[in-house]
């Protein structure tokens, strides 16, 4: 028999100071998993002088009645099979403690119909449905119309592929139906076992017992998206491949299914917080698709955590703590100061009136005391300027300087040599485009010619627009040089 007294370290209070309780009311395989404990752990490594845990026996939850369950001030408590969600209902409007996880809300997650209601009432995108009701009897409530390639249900169609699921969220037997056009056929989902969760089956035809939600197929590229949320304001995201993809389960070493990690943008966050809100769950997970450049809730599943990440597990824990005290410790006369914390939302205003999130602050820096250089770098072969090389005997050197102003006058008097030949050349070209066939192989060759003479005519153009900026008597007020290898001309000018 479970006593109905307030369990804790010498009556709740350690040192003469009064401590939160907090109550587990799960079943044992989920109050006792690796991530529970882990969060139990890292809360009391966190707030020790002030919280401390008692977990319900499930013996106790099963058979004895809720006036006998152990006391706390704070009870998290979630639905798993064969968990008795009505006596721990009873129990909080006996005991009236602070409650993480809404546990009337907890109702709406077990069926389908209700989950996509309350996605549709949040304004969350969720993918295009239809349901069918049968009852015991097999009465259909509603229509179903079928063909080779669609159905229509209640007077929705649904091409394929479309998915068809149970009402019933315990359910996980869930089809995906294929088109004719790929083979037909369709994959059942299941909940994993061993390495698959997924099989292929030759039957085109949708299951005719139970009632379903049909719904539209939403392309993901083969992943599917996990997100875990705890409170409004955080959201971890992890990635795997899809199951109705080739059934196949990917592991890791450890035998642990691979997942990915996932960066979400701020309109999935958003979704994060609506569904938390719209929900009443503090901690919980949904299933999220991205296609088109939009992202669907296809399932809410309640209170959920990430399997394998510490730091998942010490923000989970400095949340969740956080939250109880700033809940209860005053009403408890618990002296305990709110700090400022990770999970509080980084808001800032913006120019056009809204309130963002501040990710972070990149910030490139460069010293400021000197003008950027300016380079121009051109490809030369005129013999002329290889002249020009080995006058200032760069044949020895493999590399001249000019700098001087007089040596950047004889090179712009060169461009402009140059620049004027090239000009000429393009108006003999266009001249002798107009005289030739139009389909002829001369015609073709003339305006290969023309094309290359106009990438000349701009590039000697620029240079000569270059150095004219900054000719004449300016040559000498300037850093300007000139730097000539061997096949190659670089204009190089500094100035200020």
């Amino acid at each position: 028999m479970a006593s109905n007294s307030r369990p804790s370290n010498d009556g709740g209070e350690t040192s003469g100071i009064k401590k939160i309780i907090i109550g587990i009311c799960a079943m044992q395989r989920k109050a006792n998993s690796k991530p529970m404990k882990a969060i139990m752990a890292k809360i009391m490594e966190y707030y020790s002088d002030w919280l401390e845990f008692v977990i319900f026996p499930e013996d106790v939850i099963l058979n004895e009645p809720v006036e006998n369950w152990p006391l706390c001030d704070c009870l998290i408590s979630f639905y798993a099979t064969d968990f008795p969600l009505h006596k721990a209902i009873q129990y909080e409007k006996l005991r009236r403690p602070y409650v993480i996880n809404d546990l009337n809300r907890q109702y709406d997650l077990l069926d389908r119909r209700k989950v996509f209601h309350n996605l549709a009432r949040a304004g969350i995108d969720h993918p295009r449905h239809c349901v069918l009701i049968r009852d015991a009897e097999g009465r259909v409530e509603g229509e179903l119309k079928e063909f080779n390639d669609h159905i229509e249900v209640n007077g929705g169609q649904f091409h394929k592929p479309f998915v068809e699921k149970p009402i019933s969220a315990e359910d996980h037997s869930i089809y995906i139906y294929y088109p004719s056009s790929v083979g037909g056929g369709s994959q059942h989902l299941f909940r994993k076992i061993n390495d698959r969760s997924s099989r292929y089956s030759p039957v085109s035809t949708v299951r005719k017992e139970g009632s379903y939600l049909y719904e539209e197929f939403i392309p993901a590229d083969g992943t599917d998206i996990k997100v875990y949320a705890v409170g409004p304001y955080y959201a971890h995201a992890e990635a795997r491949k899809a199951p109705g993809l080739d059934g196949k389960v990917e592991r890791d070493a450890d035998g642990k299914e691979v997942r990915y990690p996932v960066i979400l943008s701020a309109k999935e966050k958003m979704i994060a917080r609506r569904v938390v809100l719209a929900f009443g769950q503090t901690v919980c997970g949904f299933d999220l698709l991205r296609a088109n450049g939009r992202s669907y809730v296809c399932d809410v599943n309640g209170f959920s955590f990430v399997k394998t990440s510490t730091k998942y597990y010490e923000d989970t824990a400095k949340i969740l703590g956080n939250t109880i005290l700033r809940r209860l410790a005053s009403s408890m006369s618990i002296p305990w100061h709110i700090p400022y914390q990770d999970d509080d939302p980084p808001l800032v205003s913006t120019p056009s009136g809204k309130i963002m999130e501040l990710r972070c602050v990149i910030a490139v820096i460069r010293h400021g005391d000197r003008t950027p250089k300016q380079k121009m770098k051109v490809i030369v072969n005129d013999e002329r300027f290889f002249r020009l090389f080995r006058k200032y005997d760069g044949m020895k050197k493999k590399e001249i300087k000019m700098k001087r102003p007089n040596q950047l006058m004889e090179v712009l008097e060169l461009i402009r040599e140059i620049l004027h030949e090239q000009q000429d050349l393009r108006d003999n070209l266009l001249h002798h485009l107009a005289e030739v066939d139009d389909d002829s192989d001369e015609s073709r060759q003339v305006e290969h010619d023309l094309e290359k003479c106009e990438e000349n005519v701009k590039t000697w153009d620029q240079m000569r627009c270059v150095l004219e900026m900054w000719g004449g008597k300016r040559f000498s007020q300037s850093e300007y040089r000139i730097n000539v290898n061997f096949q190659i001309l670089s204009l190089k000018y500094d100035f200020f």
